[in-house]
């Protein structure tokens, strides 16, 4: 955990990319989407923690069907601010196969942990696979998997806030930031 002075120097020092009313009216679009492609599949809804806790947290409440929620827990960063290669330390808690599936996250970067979870799902059987992320990071280079639904896109910059941490702080701030340059 960062110690709490740094943490501050990091917000203090930080530049808003998407503030609290940008981040409800993304949210409120997405759901808009989802609930037209999947309001009548009644699907598995699995957040992926602890990024996507926020997301989702928000998002439910907006999707007005049947829907079954759980969560899961597979990581590349395990702490730190570079991937590695994906971990699984919570798999899905119930059979997946012929279900819909829909896969909520905090952020679609490089892809690969995406890509990964798609792929083990997709050999689970399950009859579609979604996914929604409430930020997409603009790469130049391309990625091995796209979101179904965005919320807002963010710079090829390292984010935190809604979800994201940086060095385990600030995943409870209502808006996305990017860190600033190092004085």
């Amino acid at each position: 955990m960062i110690d709490r002075t740094e943490a501050w120097r990091i917000l203090e020092t930080a530049e808003l990319l998407h503030g609290e009313a940008e981040i409800a009216q993304a949210i409120d679009r997405v759901a808009v989407q989802i609930v037209e492609r999947l309001h009548d599949t009644e699907p598995l809804v699995l957040a992926v923690m602890g990024g996507g806790v926020v997301f989702a947290g928000q998002l439910l409440p907006r999707l007005r069907f049947p829907l079954e929620f759980d969560f899961i827990h597979v990581t590349r960063y395990r702490g730190g601010t570079t991937g590695g290669e994906v971990r699984w330390p919570v798999a899905p808690h119930v059979p997946l196969k012929d279900r819909t599936v829909l896969v909520v996250d905090d952020i679609l970067d490089e892809g690969r942990t995406l890509a990964a979870v798609r792929e083990r799902f997709l050999s689970e059987g399950v009859r579609a696979f979604y996914s929604a992320v409430l930020c997409e990071k603009v790469l130049q280079q391309e990625k091995p998997v796209r979101a179904d639904f965005v919320g807002v896109t963010v710079p090829d910059r390292y984010v935190f806030g809604c979800g994201m941490d940086v060095n385990g702080a600030w995943r409870n701030l209502p808006g996305i930031y990017a860190v600033g340059q190092q004085p």
